[in-house]
């Protein structure tokens, strides 16, 4: 896996007039354009968390089966581990694929990179 995601920053209204022009066709979405936008820097932070950074870690690294043996092997409660897990999903961050009642996360990308936006 050598997939890189590429996250954004830029305000609300920055965002809603790029979807809104590729949507209307008068501008088409860049190749090397982000494709996970975030409002602001801080909201980016909660998400790329030293916490959830640990827990990608040992996701990439330990491939657990389970949310449970995720987090056993973190030592945190499972509904905390699941919670994390499920906003980074949001975030293209991982997959959860269920099998039965097990949710198995996978890490999707190798690295992220951050774009700046300050205006259109």
């Amino acid at each position: 896996m050598n997939k890189v995601l590429k996250f954004g920053i830029a305000p609300v209204p920055v965002q809603r007039a790029r979807s809104l022009a590729i949507a209307a066709g008068t501008r088409q979405r860049a190749k090397d354009e982000p494709n996970v936008w975030f409002p602001t820097v801080a909201a980016m932070a909660r998400v790329l968390s030293d916490e959830n950074m640990a827990l990608l870690k040992v996701v990439r690294e330990s491939h657990p089966d389970s949310m449970d043996a995720l987090a056993k092997a973190v030592g945190k409660h499972v509904p905390n581990v699941s919670r994390s897990l499920h906003t980074m999903a949001q975030y293209g961050l991982v997959t959860l694929t269920k099998h039965g009642r097990t949710v198995i996360p996978q890490v999707t990308s190798e690295r992220v990179t951050v774009d700046f936006s300050w205006g259109g």
